[in-house]
C-alpha cells in the first residue's frame, strides 16, 4: 500500500512509491508506460531507480495511475522536486471562487442538511438546516469539536440509537469509508478512523455489502423517533478537475428527502424560518 508519509524517503524512493502505486492498480509496467506514453524500459528504470524522473515524467505516470494530488506532492519531494499542488486551505484568497461556490450550493439545499467535509469526514461548513437537523436527535454542545459526520452517526450518544436497521446501515457506510478513500488510498486517518468506527460498529460491520446494494449513487440513511420515521438520501459532489489539493479533498454532502412524509415533516418542523435565512458567504 503507498505510503502518504514523507517518513523514509531517500534514493529511488520516487520509484518505490510509483511501483505500489502500479500495483495499487494492478498494472503492468507495459499497461503503465502504454497509458502514459513513455517506454516500458522507461518505467522500469525509474521504478528500479537507476533513472531519476524529471518532474513532467513523474507526472505523466502520476497521471495515468490516478494518484491523489497530495501524494504526488509526496513523489515528486521522493524525485528531488519541488510540490506542484497547492495545498492551501479552501479559505484561502487563492480558492476564494471554490469557497464561494460551495456556500452557495450550502444555502441552496435549504431547508434540508448539507455539509461540506474534508478527506477524513470532518465537517469544514454546514448549511444552517445542518445542525437544526441533527439537533433534533442530539444536543450537539455537549459533543467534541470539530466534528466528524461519521463518528456523530456511529457515536452511542449521538445518532446511533435513533438509525433505523443498524446493522446493515453501518455495514453500509464503512464499506463506503473503504471504497469512496481517495485514489484506494486508505492512509494513516482513514485507517484510524475505520479502526474506530469498526470498534464501535461490532464484529458484524466488517461484512462488505454485495455490489446490487452500493451500486446507487443514492446512499439511503432513516432516523426514528418518537414513532415517527425521517428517511433521507445523500448526493455526494465533488470537484471534477480539481487542481489544489483542497479541492481535490473536500466532498459536499447533500440530504434529501427520500419519501413525501419526509419532505411533508421536515419541511415542518425543520425548515428556515423566515428571518433565519443562511448568511452569505
Amino acid at each position: 500500500m503507498p505510503s502518504s508519509t514523507m517518513g523514509a524517503l531517500g534514493p529511488g524512493s520516487a520509484g518505490i512509491l510509483l511501483r505500489q502505486w502500479r500495483d495499487l492498480r494492478g498494472l503492468s509496467q507495459l499497461d503503465l508506460a502504454l497509458e502514459a506514453g513513455v517506454s516500458q524500459k522507461h518505467v522500469s528504470f525509474v521504478e528500479r531507480g537507476r533513472s531519476r524522473p524529471s518532474s513532467q515524467m513523474v507526472i505523466d505516470l502520476a497521471e495515468a495511475l490516478d494518484v491523489p494530488l497530495r501524494e504526488r506532492n509526496t513523489i515528486l519531494l521522493a524525485a528531488g522536486h519541488a510540490p506542484r499542488y497547492s495545498v492551501a486551505a479552501l479559505d484561502t484568497p487563492s480558492l476564494a471562487r471554490i469557497d464561494v461556490a460551495l456556500r452557495r450550493m450550502l444555502r441552496q439545499n435549504e431547508p434540508y442538511p448539507a455539509v461540506v467535509m474534508d478527506r477524513h469526514w470532518n465537517v469544514m461548513m454546514a448549511n444552517d438546516a445542518a445542525p437544526r437537523f441533527f439537533g433534533r436527535f442530539v444536543d450537539l454542545a455537549a459533543l467534541p469539536t470539530p466534528r466528524n459526520l461519521l463518528r456523530l452517526i456511529f457515536d452511542p450518544d449521538g445518532l446511533r440509537p435513533f438509525v433505523v436497521d443498524w446493522p446493515r446501515t453501518s455495514r453500509m457506510l464503512l464499506t463506503r469509508v473503504r471504497r469512496e478513500a481517495l485514489g484506494g488510498l486508505i492512509d494513516a486517518g482513514t485507517r484510524e478512523l475505520l479502526d474506530d468506527l469498526e470498534r464501535r460498529a461490532g464484529p458484524d460491520s466488517r461484512r462488505t455489502v454485495p455490489d446490487h446494494e452500493h451500486a446507487s449513487p443514492l446512499i439511503p440513511l432513516t432516523f426514528s423517533k418518537n414513532d415517527e420515521t425521517w428517511s433521507y438520501f445523500s448526493l455526494v459532489t465533488t470537484v471534477g478537475t480539481p487542481q489544489t489539493v483542497a479541492a481535490q479533498e473536500f466532498r459536499l454532502e447533500c440530504m434529501m428527502p427520500a419519501d413525501e412524509e419526509t419532505e411533508r415533516r421536515h419541511v415542518a418542523s425543520v425548515s428556515l424560518r423566515p428571518d433565519d435565512e443562511a448568511a452569505p458567504p
